[in-house]
């Protein structure tokens, strides 16, 4: 080998090392939130999650493993945050101050999207659970579509609007926007746009009215497919502070993240692991 050729390999080696260094001291240094995406929750032991009584999706997770991975982080002390105080606390130029019971603890949010009856049912009884053993409340962020509240799906019926008041009502939900159609927002002139941004709000306020004394119920959406652009985060922000993506990313806090209309997430499907989840939660790689 020549001595230049060893000189470029010495660059070359120097260089990858050098990016991977900053790599693993920008996880390190910076505070980041997983915020994991679910769509159906599906208990194994219940035959009406299960086939032939209903087809089995990708997107299931099951409620075995999901109390598994919230137990573990009941018992690490995180904090779920809803969508406001996420906004609050980390994204609004005006942050409010942390309160004293939060600082310090390790952040997580737990988003589910479509409003599914399964979902519904699991996820109640799956909260209820873990508040009269822990003594604590959880909360799961709703990214709903309110023209479909009580409708009979194809494949999966949806939860009506009492069954979204209760989980409101009893602390364990936060629920926000993901369009009215669960249409692909981009493809939309500027006129149905509007339309699909701001009929979704409106009865999902209309539902919730008499609960929502803070006015956060949707304040924020989730993209549905989680497709967006320049037009879509135009018309988003005259309604909603904030809008969700599905990314595969989490969100790093700093003066890097401006962007409060692409905020990543995390999209979960069946054979994503309680081990993998935890990892992510503890600012694992992806």
């Amino acid at each position: 080998m020549t001595i230049r050729r060893k000189r470029l390999t010495s660059f070359l080696l120097a260089l990858i090392l050098g990016l991977v260094l900053t790599r693993v001291m920008f996880e390190v240094i910076t505070d980041e939130i997983a915020i994991f995406g679910f769509h159906d929750i599906i208990n194994l032991d219940n035959p009406n999650d299960l086939p032939p009584k209903r087809p089995a999706s990708d997107g299931d997770y099951t409620k075995q493993d999901l109390e598994k991975f919230i137990e573990s982080l009941v018992l690490d002390n995180y904090w779920f945050l809803s969508s406001q105080e996420l906004y609050d606390y980390f994204l609004n130029v005006n942050k409010k101050k942390i309160p004293k019971e939060h600082q310090g603890q390790k952040k997580v949010m737990l988003t589910v999207d479509d409003g599914y009856q399964s979902a519904h049912n699991n996820l109640i009884a799956l909260a209820e659970s873990i508040e009269a053993k822990y003594k604590q409340k959880i909360k799961f962020v709703w990214f709903l579509n309110p023209p479909f509240f009580g409708v009979a799906g194809v494949e999966l019926d949806h939860a009506s609007c009492e069954d979204f008041r209760e989980g409101l009502s009893k602390g364990f939900y936060d629920l926000q926007s993901h369009g009215a159609l669960h249409k692909d927002l981009t493809t939309l002139q500027v006129k149905d746009l509007q339309k699909e941004l701001l009929s979704s709000q409106e009865i999902l306020r209309e539902c919730t009215q008499d609960l929502d004394q803070n006015q956060t119920v949707a304040s924020h959406i989730a993209y549905p497919f989680g497709e967006t652009n320049d037009q879509v985060k135009k018309y988003a922000s005259k309604y909603y502070l904030s809008g969700y993506l599905y990314n595969n990313s989490t969100l790093k806090l700093g003066w890097w993240s401006k962007d409060n209309y692409q905020i990543p997430r995390v999209s979960i499907h069946s054979r994503i692991t309680v081990q993998r989840l935890l990892r992510l939660a503890a600012g694992g790689w992806l």
